[in-house]
């Protein structure tokens, strides 16, 4: 995958399974994660350049980008804007 202009694309984390507790989580109640690696990043705008890069590990805003699924991965596509801090 290639994205274009600032575009970003994130593998999410994997949602918790257990509370620090030990008490497992169903699915029905897992949160959506809100972390994420960067697997790949556009070239940005041309008066913009893209600060995050491939392998850095993200947060992100909780309904940022559109969910899409790739060759059986669950991926995460959206704007740079919408990264709130690397990790």
């Amino acid at each position: 995958m290639k994205p274009i202009n600032d575009r970003v694309v994130v593998k999410p984390a994997p949602a918790d399974e257990k509370t620090t507790g030990g008490i497992i989580i169903p699915d029905t109640a897992k949160e959506k994660p809100q972390r994420g690696e960067v697997v790949a990043v556009g070239p940005g705008k041309s008066d913009q350049k893209m600060t995050v890069k491939k392998g850095d590990i993200v947060l992100y805003g909780k309904y940022a980008g559109q969910e899409i699924s790739y060759k059986g991965e669950d991926y995460l596509i959206m704007r740079e804007d919408d990264i709130l801090v690397i990790l």
